[in-house]
């Protein structure tokens, strides 16, 4: 049989061929191959003819008494394996992708949401989605964005509206501001706060670059504040924040979900509520518009707000 020169004469080599070689070299038995593929002896002794003739190259020595590999079918066997086991990476992970909630789902969350939602999130997923690799990541907002739009972040959880274009948010819940100060404040224990309240009060905020802080000054704005009442930047946590207020520093506002963890941790704090309609804000799952993923996050989405009653105070389901 003449080989040079004719790879390039000839096509590619086909998935059948190399699975027929493949066979061959493992069992050096043209019957035997044939059965442990399912392919007929003369089907397969044809492919593997068709694949030498393919390749240019002799990958069988045929004698009346057994089969031999050649030098180049010792090394060409090697790597026919190694396609074909990719090919089978290769069909199990598009499994996977056709499969919802499997694989890697790279998580942002913000910090002023990540430590009082994230044991409800992670609950659901362990319970409902074991197969799905979950891993968080805890920035803030234009971090979280930025790799978003990267793609080194999947899927975003956090305060909204975002009003970046290229970005589909799907609301989960609407939650109610709540005022934090010392125990013995006038206000303590206060159930009907007038928006106004806070136009005068010493207000202790989170550092900028925290979204918490633009909301917490957009509420003072809409209550009337003026530009020169004190407004003191210190903490970049939440947890500082509250002790600041503990330390007779000023008070500040927290939304509710932090509020049994942040006040639990100081018998010197208190808390005061505001008359409906109670300032706010949104939390939301926030994906790349048109995902490959959207309708998965979406039925997530879905999961979560049916699991809100597990959170330990009284949140407004949106979506």
């Amino acid at each position: 049989m003449a080989y040079a020169n004719q790879a390039n004469r000839v096509k590619q080599p086909s998935l059948s061929q190399l699975r027929a070689f493949t066979a061959v070299a493992e069992h050096l038995h043209f019957r035997d191959a044939a059965a442990a593929i399912g392919m007929s002896q003369p089907a397969l002794s044809g492919a593997v003819s068709a694949l030498e003739v393919a390749l240019g190259v002799q990958l069988i020595e045929r004698t009346t008494r057994k089969v031999l590999l050649s030098p180049a079918g010792e090394r060409l066997a090697v790597r026919s394996r190694a396609v074909l086991a990719a090919l089978g990476e290769l069909m199990e992970e598009a499994e996977a992708v056709r499969a919802p909630f499997t694989g890697t789902l790279r998580l942002g969350v913000i910090p002023t949401v990540a430590p009082y939602l994230l044991p409800a999130v992670l609950r659901l997923v362990h319970e409902r989605y074991p197969d799905l690799d979950l891993q968080v990541h805890e920035e803030q907002t234009s971090s979280l964005l930025d790799g978003l739009a990267a793609g080194r972040l999947d899927l975003l959880l956090l305060a909204v509206p975002l009003g970046v274009p290229g970005v589909t948010e799907l609301p989960l819940f609407d939650e109610d501001f709540v005022l934090v100060m010392e125990e013995e404040h006038p206000l303590a224990g206060s159930t009907d706060l007038p928006r106004g309240t806070l136009r005068d009060l010493p207000l202790l905020l989170l550092d900028e670059g925290h979204c918490l802080r633009d909301q917490a000054l957009d509420i003072c704005r809409e209550a009337g504040r003026t530009q020169g009442a004190p407004v003191t930047t210190t903490a970049a946590g939440l947890s500082t924040l509250v002790q600041l207020v503990a330390g007779g520093l000023g008070v500040t506002l927290l939304p509710r979900t932090a509020v049994t963890v942040e006040t639990g941790r100081n018998e010197a704090l208190s808390t005061g509520y505001f008359a409906d309609p109670a300032p706010s804000r949104r939390v939301a799952l926030a994906v790349r518009t048109g995902s490959a993923r959207q309708e998965e996050f979406e039925e997530l989405a879905g999961a979560l707000r049916g699991a809100l009653g597990t959170l330990p105070v009284r949140v407004h389901p949106q979506g």
